[in-house]
């Protein structure tokens, strides 16, 4: 691909880029979880109830699946530098709207809105990021980008709480648009300004949809990282009424998995650029061995935090998937990148989904762990196929 630059390498400051790209994670990843910690708050203020609420909480995931691979498509012919800053500032303008909502109808509409962005972002950010280091260091970047996800699961989720108890919810989502205007303009000062590639298009893009590699790769996450979803999803109910934690405990415990999250994208970074194909399946296997353990380890707060912050380090594992994409994807980077996201919220979907089945069925909470696990496995069984198609392709004929 040939682009032009209108920067010298030397005035390419990879760190800075990164960490600008981070304060775009940092953002998505605060409004994603503290949306649902905001219920309790924003509810009463529109005149519904929490489970109706809820349905907020999907609208933004739904967003996320359609936004994806529509704004991918969209964007082909843009530069990325250009695509990045229009994509924060629709972000920051849903998220002003979304702060001064005045009805249930309206709130519903601004998150989607805001979930469109969101797996474009990250796609696009992840390749911008990889494309300022050298290729044995683009897992290594990646992951700084997803840092800043990560963090908002320590910082900015409990910040954007407290705002919500103290000068209200309103400013929860107000921090969010002011986090996605810092990082559009960090993008636009330090970003490199590099041409949309010649062979960019819609078309191009779309041929990720018929490219085997991309697809068993998505699948390897959407099944691969339910397992996660099914744990986090249900961590507080399992630390209120299996552990028997109380109320008070579950900010802690939710921290320490944050935490985990934050030192696995690290670890599983610069594992990735190491061995790319093994990644992948330590991961899911790590995440199905630890799941395993989750229900006996449930019963004392003092063996569920170590566990939960072990299995927080499992949920790095879209940072190899990511980029693995950018070796299977040929031309359709972007799509392939954005798809990762829509991916795993897709594993939002289907791991408390099923880990809800068990639950209702008289299992327990803890039994959230034992579909988790089922999940990794699947996942590690998806990859496995992802690999050998990949040697079947690459077989000459005979």
């Amino acid at each position: 691909m040939s682009h032009s630059i209108s920067m010298t390498d030397a005035e390419i400051r990879p760190g800075v880029i990164h960490f600008a790209l981070a304060i775009g994670g940092f953002a998505i990843g605060t409004s994603e979880f503290a949306a649902m910690a905001l219920i309790p708050y924003f509810s009463p203020a529109l005149g519904i109830s929490d489970t109706v609420a809820s349905h907020v909480i999907s609208a933004y995931a739904l967003g996320v699946v359609v936004g994806a691979p529509v704004l991918a498509v969209l964007g082909a012919r843009w530069p990325r530098r250009t695509l990045l800053i229009a994509l924060m500032i629709v972000y920051a303008v849903a998220h002003v709207a979304s702060a001064f909502a005045q009805s249930y109808e309206g709130m519903l509409v601004y998150r989607f809105v805001s979930g469109l962005p969101h797996g474009a972002y990250f796609g696009v950010a992840s390749l911008m990021a990889a494309s300022v280091v050298p290729r044995g260091q683009r897992s290594k970047a990646v992951a700084r980008v997803m840092t800043g996800l990560t963090v908002a699961t320590v910082l900015g989720v409990p910040f954007a709480n407290v705002l919500g108890q103290t000068v209200g919810w309103r400013y929860g989502f107000g921090i969010v648009a002011i986090l996605a205007l810092a990082c559009a303009v960090l993008v636009w000062t330090y970003a490199p300004k590099v041409d949309a590639p010649r062979t960019g298009s819609p078309l191009s893009e779309l041929s990720a949809l018929g490219n085997r590699q991309v697809l068993l790769t998505l699948l390897t996450g959407a099944v691969g990282f339910g397992g996660f979803f099914a744990v986090y999803s249900y961590v507080a109910s399992t630390t209120i009424h299996v552990t028997q934690a109380g109320e008070a405990a579950v900010p802690f415990v939710l921290a320490v998995m944050g935490v985990g999250m934050v030192v696995g994208t690290i670890v599983v970074g610069w594992l990735s650029d190491r061995w790319p194909n093994l990644a992948p399946f330590g991961v899911m296997a790590c995440s199905g061995a630890l799941m395993l353990l989750y229900a006996p380890a449930s019963g004392m707060l003092g063996t569920l935090m170590p566990l939960v912050f072990l299995i927080g380090m499992t949920g790095a594992l879209s940072t190899p998937l990511q980029s693995r994409l950018m070796d299977v994807a040929g031309e359709a980077q972007t799509l392939a990148a954005a798809l990762n996201h829509s991916a795993f919220n897709v594993a939002n979907a289907i791991g408390p989904a099923l880990a809800a089945t068990a639950i209702a069925a008289g299992y327990g909470y803890q039994s959230s762990g034992y579909v988790g696990a089922l999940l990794s496995v699947g996942g590690i069984l998806c990859f496995a196929l992802t690999l050998a198609d990949a040697r079947r392709s690459a077989s000459p004929a005979r």
